[in-house]
């Protein structure tokens, strides 16, 4: 395949298609990432993602964001962002950085200030009203309550890799809670050479197995990508359970350098994919005994 991107959730739909037109009109994997993301970053209805995304538990909508090229091994990262626009096109440009590639809270803010990314006040109408619903009765964070992370996994016709990642975090998160999305090796990684992953869910517990990193190892050591992915995520369930009785939701998606995908999940999770081969469509994975099942996704996706 000369191009292929994979993306999280039902709600990537209109950011895949403007991820596949780039990639379809010969441009770099990088750009078809950052694009793909940042439209998910500027849709209010989508509450876990940028503009509309639901508040911490002190009412900030405070956003992290991640960024890998696979050429250079290059990551770039914010987290505990708030008031910008686009978290994943900061951490983009912080990759082209020699250091100080990872930049929270009031430093990650003054960087973008004194870079020119546009500001915005990402808490709307509709977000508030639902916390303020929330605020006093909410008893258990849930990873996938209103979706999570937006993840992107884009190769280009060059035979780039990238991975590009956006989330507001959990619904009345701790402040300054920080989960995996970020985290490079955790929330993504790409190496163009292999191929990359990218995961959703309770990132306390995607941390725990530095989850996509994982994924391009098995890949590396030559398993395909859906091999990988169904080895990285069940190896981690296995163990979480094994040590603490329990494996709370994940779901990862695994892009190999020739652009075939791989899905591995706990649970329903709907993800795009596309490439020169094949049709954007939207798929729904779904775990049985301990195994993904993928099939088209037959609700209406409008």
């Amino acid at each position: 395949m000369s191009w292929a991107l994979i993306a999280t959730w039902q709600m990537a739909l209109k950011g895949a298609a403007v991820s596949k037109e780039i990639l379809e009109s010969h441009g770099s994997a990088a750009d078809a990432a950052i694009e793909g993301v940042s439209v998910i970053e500027d849709e209010p209805s989508f509450h876990s993602v940028g503009y509309g995304g639901r508040p911490d538990r002190e009412g900030h909508v405070t956003l992290d964001g991640g960024f890998m090229d696979g050429d250079t091994l290059h990551f770039g990262a914010v987290a505990s962002v708030e008031g910008f626009r686009s978290p994943v096109r900061i951490a983009a440009s912080l990759a082209r950085r020699e250091a100080n590639n990872f930049l929270c809270a009031e430093g990650a803010e003054r960087y973008a200030l004194e870079h020119g990314f546009e500001q915005r006040d990402n808490l709307t109408e509709e977000a508030l009203e639902i916390y303020r619903k929330e605020v006093d009765q909410r008893k258990k964070l849930s990873a996938y309550d209103g979706h999570d992370t937006v993840c992107f996994l884009t190769k280009d016709e060059k035979g780039s890799v990238c991975a590009a990642v956006s989330t507001s975090g959990l619904f009345m998160k701790d402040p300054g809670r920080i989960g995996d999305s970020p985290l490079c090796g955790s929330g993504y990684y790409a190496d163009s050479e292999i191929g990359a992953a990218a995961a959703t869910g309770l990132g306390e517990e995607i941390i725990k197995g530095s989850l996509s990193f994982a994924a391009v190892a098995y890949m590396e050591a030559g398993m395909d990508a859906q091999s990988a992915a169904e080895k990285a995520l069940r190896s981690l369930e296995a163990k979480l359970i094994a040590k603490n009785g329990k494996a709370e939701a994940m779901s990862l998606i695994v892009l190999n350098k020739d652009g075939s995908c791989g899905v591995s999940t706990n649970v329903d999770f709907p993800f795009v994919y596309a490439s020169d081969q094949n049709d954007q469509m939207l798929y729904l994975a779904r775990s049985v005994d301990h195994k993904t099942v993928i099939s088209p996704y037959e609700k209406d996706p409008a």
